[in-house]
């Protein structure tokens, strides 16, 4: 596997426990040098110990160039991603960190924005609410968590979010007991914005509720693919011709895009393989595309693709490599 090639590394400042379950991570440069601004709803990959490479959301002030901080919830079926940050990352360790990239922007003419974050979520939300604060703009934050001891950030969210405009919504472990989602986006109200980010329920409940806002008002970030998206490659095999290179490749109807070029000798940039974070994005000059990824909108689809989860429809493809 292999990431963006342009990366640094970065020092382990300080590792505190925010939650249950649930630590952030100062990285800063070993240096002293400052960190690079970066959008609110940002992320970077992580080359962690064990040679794993993941994907997270900077949870910082985007004009705050003296770290970056991240926060991780130890997943109780972890892949090894967050197990090796709670387990294996210390204070002091030098990591290999990718420049941030944003797949989850925010709308500049929204005149009003409701965040709203399901547990670990509350990461990218948490750097749109500096963002928000610091241009004056008007906004309201609902964290959804099992209880208060669920909640990361607290502290900091107080003074980031105007009084009144911070809500917890506590379940118990039992997701109807939460917040009604559907009730509070009842009303698409003009110049308003939605975003939201948590698990695979959460993440749906929030877009079955935002289902007749306008598209374009509506913005998300998932951390893990749906379970409902196909991802078990049941298509044929095709060829894909690689424009560049003038090189034809057949892809098995078991094989990803990126695996069967992989086979050639080629590296291709990726990250998270499940089509979240775009960094297998790659143009594309022919064909027809079976997108399944959960990150590109409607007009990127229409001249780019991720090689990690997208298949063609056709026999062929012609990828600009």
């Amino acid at each position: 596997m292999s990431a963006t090639t342009d990366t640094k590394q970065l020092r382990v400042q300080a590792i505190r426990w925010q939650a249950q379950g649930i630590c952030s991570y100062e990285l800063v440069d070993p240096e002293g040098h400052a960190l690079e601004p970066f959008e609110a709803g940002s992320h970077v990959d992580l080359h962690l110990p064990g040679d794993i490479l993941r994907s997270y959301s900077l949870a910082g002030d985007p004009k705050d160039t003296s770290h970056w901080l991240l926060g991780v919830l130890l997943e109780p079926k972890s892949r090894g991603g967050s197990s090796a940050m709670h387990n294996k990352v210390r204070v002091g360790d030098l990591l290999e960190v990718g420049v941030a990239r944003n797949a989850f922007p925010m709308a500049s003419e929204a005149k009003h924005s409701i965040l709203i974050a399901g547990g670990i979520g509350i990461t990218p939300l948490k750097s749109m609410a500096h963002a928000l604060k610091d241009a004056g703009a008007s906004f309201e934050l609902h964290y959804c968590a099992r209880s208060t001891s669920h909640v990361a950030f607290m502290k900091e969210l107080q003074e980031v979010v105007p009084q009144g405009h911070l809500h917890l919504h506590f379940d118990g472990g039992e997701p109807g007991k939460g917040l009604d989602i559907a009730g509070l986006l009842k009303l698409a109200e003009p110049d308003t914005h939605v975003y939201y980010c948590g698990p695979a329920g959460f993440m749906s409940t929030c877009a079955t509720a935002s289902a007749h806002w306008p598209k374009d008002a509506v913005h998300c970030e998932h951390f893990k693919a749906p379970e409902t998206k196909p991802l078990d490659l049941p298509d044929g095999a095709f060829e894909v011709h690689l424009v560049k290179s003038g090189e034809v490749i057949q892809v098995g109807p078991d094989q990803t895009i990126v695996r069967a070029i992989e086979l050639t000798g080629r590296r291709v940039s990726t990250s998270c393989l499940s089509g979240l974070c775009g960094a297998c994005k790659v143009d594309y000059v022919a064909g027809e595309v079976d997108h399944r990824d959960f990150i590109l909108n409607d007009e990127e689809k229409t001249h780019c693709l991720t090689v990690c989860v997208s298949r063609a429809k056709g026999k062929t493809l012609s990828l600009n490599l």
